[in-house]
């Protein structure tokens, strides 16, 4: 099963090809989406993803995409390229209306941090 388990509350859309960015894009339209690059082979990248699940409310309105770097890192690279974020591992990277709202990386890497950024969304 992997890193994901049956009883997972977080409905990820798994990002395998770079033509999934228009979809990441034209979903931003409608809510934010949060892009998650995680290194499977990275234990500061293991923790962070451990502690967005932990924080990770439903209630909360967004759209969640994960990308495993070690086997898709060419989409890391057009994520860089498209945009205008340098790569991390582990990082996100949270859209609204196609732009770039908040990213962050490594240790910083929290829910209640993307809940804040997302809560200032809509506000405005």
């Amino acid at each position: 099963m992997g890193i994901f388990s049956k009883r997972e509350k977080i409905d990820w859309v798994q990002l395998t090809n770079s033509e999934q960015l228009d979809q990441v894009v034209d979903d931003s339209a409608k809510k934010p989406v949060l892009l998650f690059k995680h290194s499977t082979r990275c234990a500061i990248s293991t923790m962070a993803l451990d502690r967005y699940k932990r924080g990770f409310n439903s209630d909360v309105v967004m759209e969640n995409y994960f990308l495993d770097l070690l086997s898709f890192r060419d989409i890391s690279n057009a994520i860089a390229q498209r945009f205008g974020v340098t790569h991390q591992s582990p990082q996100v990277i949270l859209l609204s209306k196609g732009e770039v709202v908040y990213h962050t990386s490594h240790q910083d890497i929290s829910f209640d941090k993307i809940e804040k950024a997302i809560s200032q969304l809509d506000a405005e």
